[in-house]
C-alpha cells in the first residue's frame, strides 16, 4: 500500500482510474524512445512546478496541524490548475500517478517509496542518485530507480534523519537513524563518499516474523525452535550471532515472542529496530552528540540506567563496545534471560569479540576474569548465517558450559550439516541434533520445560 493509499479516504481509493495511460510514470527510469523520453521529461517538469506552488502555499513543518487530508487536497488543487493553464491532456491514471509521486516526494521517500511497499525487499542500497540496488531472497538485484539528482537524494536523506532527531552535514556525514516502520538506515554523504551519497535501508516493517516461518522457510527446524522455547522460558541468556544481513535481529524478534507477556522487557538500541510484541515494553535508544559535541547518550549510559528500572528481561539490540562489561555484570547478577546479537562467524568468535569489546571498557581485566564473567553470564548462543544462495540457516546452537583452566567450554547441541549443492546452486543440507545431552536440560525440567529427550538422539547418517 503506497502513501496515497494510507492518505486517502476510504470512500475514494475505489475511484482511481484503470484506463490507458500515458506512461508518464511507469516507465519512467529507463525510458526508450524519443515520445516516452518528452513525456518523462514533461512529468519530471510538472512535479517539480507542483511542488513549488505547493510550497509557496503550504508550511510542511505544521504538517501535523494541517493534516494529510488538506494536503492532498491541496496537491489536487494545485494540479488540477497547472494542467488547465498549459492545456495538457492527461488520462486520469496519469494524473494519479503525478498526484502519487509529489506525495512520495514531500512526505514520503519518493523513488524509494514503491520499493518500501513490496514486502519481499530486505534491503535497499542506494549508490549514489542513479544507482539502487535491492536484496530478495538473499541476492542482490539492480533496479530501474532514480533519483533526479543528487540534491534529490539529499532531501530524502535528511527527512530521514529529522524525524528522529538525528542530522548529516560535512561536519557529520555519516548517521544510523530508522524509518517509522521500524526499518533500519544508515547514511554516507561527501566528502566521505566519494561519488556521490549513499542510503542503506535494512526493512523491518513490511512483515512480522514468527518463528513458525522461519520453520517453513527451512531456517531452523522445529526441534531447534522447541529447544530456544524451552531456554528462553528458562530464562538462559541468550547471544544471537551471526554475520551482517544474517538475519540476528529478525531471529532475536521470534525468540522474544516466547517472552511472557507479565514480564516487564527493556530494550536497548543504538538505532530502534526491534519490534517486541508484549504488553510491557519500555524501548531506549542511544543519541549522538549535538553539534556542539555534547548531549551524547551511548549504549553504556542506557544499560547502567536500565538497571534502575525494575526491568525483568533486556534485551540489547547489537552488543558493539564497551557496554559488553556492563550487560555480562547484570546478565550474570540477577537479570536472566536477557538477550541480544552480536556480530560474529561462529559462535567461537563470538566469545573473542565479547573479550575484545570488555577491553574497550577501560578496565583491565585478566583474561582468565573475562572468560569467567562471559561463562557465569552468557548461556546459549543462536549463530545464523546466510549460506552462497541467499537463503538463512541456524547453523548452530551452542551452549556455554563452564570454564577449564583458561578456556570457556562450550558444546553444540544442534547443527547444520550442508551437504552439498543441486543443478541451480541451491545449498543442500539438514539439521540434526548432535547427540550430546544439553547442559542446561535440568533446569529447563525445574523450570517446568523439559524437552523430550529422544529430541537430542543423532540419527543415522544417510
Amino acid at each position: 500500500m503506497g502513501l496515497l493509499d494510507r492518505l486517502q479516504p476510504s470512500s475514494q481509493k475505489g475511484e482511481r482510474a484503470a484506463g490507458p495511460s500515458l506512461s508518464l510514470l511507469h516507465e519512467e527510469p529507463r525510458l526508450r524512445g524519443t515520445a516516452q523520453a518528452e513525456q518523462a521529461e514533461l512529468f519530471e517538469s510538472l512535479k517539480a512546478r507542483v511542488q513549488d506552488r505547493l510550497l509557496q502555499k503550504v508550511d510542511l513543518s505544521k504538517l501535523d496541524e494541517i493534516g494529510y487530508g488538506s494536503v492532498l487536497a491541496e496537491i489536487t488543487k494545485v494540479i488540477n490548475a497547472l494542467i488547465a493553464e498549459d492545456g495538457l491532456l492527461i488520462t486520469d491514471a496519469d494524473r494519479t500517478s503525478l498526484i502519487e509521486a509529489t506525495i512520495n516526494d514531500i512526505l514520503g521517500l519518493g523513488p524509494l517509496e514503491p520499493l518500501l511497499q513490496d514486502n519481499e525487499i530486505s534491503d535497499i542500497l542506494v549508490n549514489g542518485s542513479s544507482e539502487v540496488w535491492v536484496e530478495r531472497k538473499g541476492m542482490l538485484h539492480r533496479t530501474e530507480v532514480h533519483f533526479r539528482d543528487e540534491l534529490h537524494l539529499l532531501s530524502i536523506i535528511n527527512r530521514i534523519v529529522s524525524r528522529v532527531g538525528r542530522r548529516i552535514d560535512e561536519a557529520s556525514p555519516m548517521v544510523d537513524a530508522r524509518l517509522p516502520d521500524g526499518s533500519r538506515v544508515n547514511a554516507v554523504i561527501r566528502p566521505l563518499a566519494i561519488d556521490g551519497a549513499g542510503l542503506c535501508i535494512r526493512r523491518f516493517g513490511g512483515h512480522h516474523f514468527h518463528m513458525d516461518d522461519f520453520i517453513r522457510t527451512k531456517s531452523l527446524s522445529s526441534e531447534m525452535a522447541d529447544f530456544l522455547r524451552a531456554a528462553v522460558l528458562t530464562r538462559l541468556n541468550i547471544l544471537v550471532s551471526g554475520g551482517t544481513g544474517s538475519g540476528k535481529t529478525t531471529l532475536l524478534n521470534c525468540l522474544s515472542l516466547y517472552l511472557p507477556a507479565n514480564q516487564r522487557i527493556i530494550t536497548i538500541e543504538d538505532a530502534a529496530e526491534l519490534a517486541l510484541q508484549q504488553p510491557h515494553v519500555f524501548r531506549l535508544e542511544s543519541r549522538p552528540p549535538n553539534v556542539e559535541g555534547k548531549g551524547q547518550v551511548t549504549i553504556r549510559d542506557l544499560f547502567r540506567n536500565t538497571l534502575r528500572m525494575r526491568p525483568d528481561r533486556v534485551i540489547v539490540g547489537e552488543v558493539r563496545g564497551a557496554e559488553v562489561l556492563d550487560m555480562l555484570q547484570a546478565m550474570s547478577t540477577g537479570h536472566d534471560g536477557s538477550m541480544a546479537t552480536i556480530h560474529a562467524n561462529n559462535p567461537r568468535d563470538s566469545l573473542g569479540r565479547l573479550e575484545m569489546m570488555m577491553l574497550l571498557s577501560g578496565i583491565a581485566l585478566p583474561e582468565k576474569a573475562m572468560r569467567q564473567y562471559i561463562a557465569a553470564a552468557i548461556n546459549l548462543i543462536v549463530h545464523i548465517a546466510r549460506l552462497s544462495d541467499g537463503s538463512r540457516k541456524v547453523t548452530r546452537i551452542t551452549e556455554i558450559t563452564g570454564m577449564e583452566g583458561e578456556t570457556v567450554l562450550t558444546q553444540d547441541v544442534f547443527e547444520y550439516v550442508a551437504t552439498g549443492s543441486n543443478a541451480v546452486g541451491k545449498v543442500l543440507g539438514r539439521f540434526r541434533p548432535t547427540g550430546t545431552r544439553p547442559f542446561y536440560i535440568e533446569r529447563m525440567a525445574a523450570a517446568g520445560f523439559p524437552p523430550p529427550p529422544e529430541m537430542f538422539q543423532k540419527t543415522t547418517e544417510e
